[in-house]
């Protein structure tokens, strides 16, 4: 691949820099901050009435937009941008990351048994605009024990995951049924992104 086919990423996730050389797509990281003094260059606050489709489009529109701003700041060479949010969806609430062990537990045992919806948003900023989309997929989760729940919960996997789960880890064990993209689910869908870049003018075979 040539330079001008690699492209920044903005997402502190292991799993999408993992995805990205699956396909053998080229990236540096773009990081946008999340933290003190200033706070968070871009907040993950749902409005007053949206609706998770319309919440994880915005945020991750709004992360693409915002590191462009801090590649030109920062005097960056000219690249892509890919941001990407993962949002975990049952009965139209949103299941963000769980802060402690009590709730990832009240996650777990509000999925089990139960088929929810995970969506996951990408948006690529080019100089010529932005570039985006948001695919859906349904989990499906076997009926589980208060043991199961608990035993998974002592792990550090529901930790920085949307819904208290990863799909590529020990939890593929409660999964009964998927309808729509592994890598999705996972936190970057393959297909969709590849087509986005392609868009945006990045050559992928």
């Amino acid at each position: 691949m040539h330079q001008e086919n690699k492209i920044y990423l903005a997402s502190k996730s292991p799993r999408r820099r993992e995805l990205l050389h699956q396909v053998g797509i080229e990236f540096d990281l773009l990081l946008l901050r999340d933290a003190a003094p200033r706070g968070p260059d871009v907040t993950e606050i749902v409005l007053p009435g949206e609706l998770p489709y319309d919440y994880v489009s915005r945020v991750t529109q709004e992360k693409a937009a915002m590191a462009w701003k801090v590649m030109q700041m920062r005097k960056l060479l000219p690249r892509p941008i890919l941001a990407a949010d993962t949002t975990v969806v049952l009965d139209q609430q949103i299941l963000g990351k769980p802060a402690n062990r009590d709730e990832a537990i009240q996650m777990l045992t509000q999925l089990a048994g139960k088929t929810h919806q995970v969506l996951t948003s990408l948006a690529v900023q080019h100089a010529h605009g932005l570039e985006a989309i948001t695919q859906t997929s349904e989990v499906s989760f076997a009926p589980l024990t208060d043991a199961q729940i608990h035993a998974y919960c002592l792990t550090t996997e529901p930790y920085d995951k949307a819904g208290g789960y990863g799909i590529q880890g020990v939890a593929a064990r409660f999964i009964s049924h998927i309808d729509g993209s592994y890598s999705g689910i996972m936190g970057l869908p393959l297909f969709e992104t590849c087509k986005v870049l392609r868009q945006s003018g990045i050559f992928i075979p």
